[in-house]
């Protein structure tokens, strides 16, 4: 026997309100479609970018995304493993490919949103160094006596993957990878240096803009790494029949002004 719609009214709520996303879709059917509003994955870098764009669309929509946060490499895996995320936006195609592979994306739906630059920042107080990111880069020594370069992992986090393809490809690697502070994300990385825990970072030019406190020092020719894209997929299973209009949204002129508004550039379609 169903519940009085006073009485599944309330429980909605309560299951809303503790965040409790799939029991509400659930409890949902039956009493219309279900337009749950989109749950977002997307990596660090993107934060206020994604968050202006996301308002933006919530203007325009009504609805509202909820945003997490994070290396692409830790959210393509959290997605791998269940969590209920219906839009992923990674930071490079690698993420996104190894999960397409796994069948956790929605067929079709990988796109290409944005590109980005990858630079060398340095704490905005002080001098600090001049150097041009060329081959004989005198690197090491800017470091100084025991400092550190600060980059995301370069294992798994995609700024430091093009940040190690860079300095191999400028022939600083080896003068450099023993003197690594290596991050869980690139946000971390410019941390470190907008602290001035690190005196060297590198990250992409959209973080060295959303960050006062550090400045660019040189940013590293593209061709001495692979291109910077970020794709944006559906995730497969999706329970939000709003995901769609989000990503549609992102990638509309409209959208696509506000990322440019931060540094971000348009990806080639």
């Amino acid at each position: 026997m169903r519940p009085p719609a006073s009485c599944l009214r309330r429980i909605l709520a309560v299951l809303k309100a503790a965040g409790l996303r799939a029991l509400l879709c659930v409890l949902a059917l039956g009493s219309g479609p279900v337009l749950a509003d989109p749950v977002v994955f997307a990596a660090a870098s993107l934060k206020e970018a994604l968050d202006a764009a996301s308002a933006a669309w919530a203007k325009q929509s009504g609805a509202r995304a909820s945003i997490s946060y994070a290396a692409s490499s830790a959210l393509a895996r959290q997605i791998d493993q269940g969590a209920p995320a219906d839009v992923f936006v990674s930071a490079d195609g690698t993420w996104t490919a190894w999960l397409e592979g796994r069948g956790r994306l929605r067929a079709g739906s990988v796109a290409p949103l944005l590109t980005n630059r990858l630079v060398l920042v340095a704490p905005a107080a002080g001098p600090g160094p001049v150097l041009r990111l060329a081959p004989g880069v005198p690197l090491a020594s800017a470091l100084g006596t025991d400092g550190r370069l600060a980059v995301g992992d370069v294992a798994a986090v995609p700024a430091g993957r093009y940040a190690r393809a860079a300095l191999e490809s400028i022939g600083a690697w080896p003068s450099v990878s023993g003197r690594l502070a290596q991050s869980e994300n690139v946000r971390v990385a410019l941390t470190l240096v907008a602290r001035g825990e690190a005196p060297l970072g590198i990250v992409y030019a959209t973080d060295a803009l959303a960050e006062p406190k550090v400045r660019v020092v040189d940013t590293f020719p593209e061709a001495a790494h692979p291109p910077i894209v970020y794709p944006i997929a559906i995730v497969a299973g999706t329970r939000s029949s709003r995901a769609q209009g989000y990503v549609d949204f992102l990638r509309s002129p409209a959208g696509l002004a506000v990322f440019a508004a931060h540094g971000f550039g348009p990806a080639p379609r």
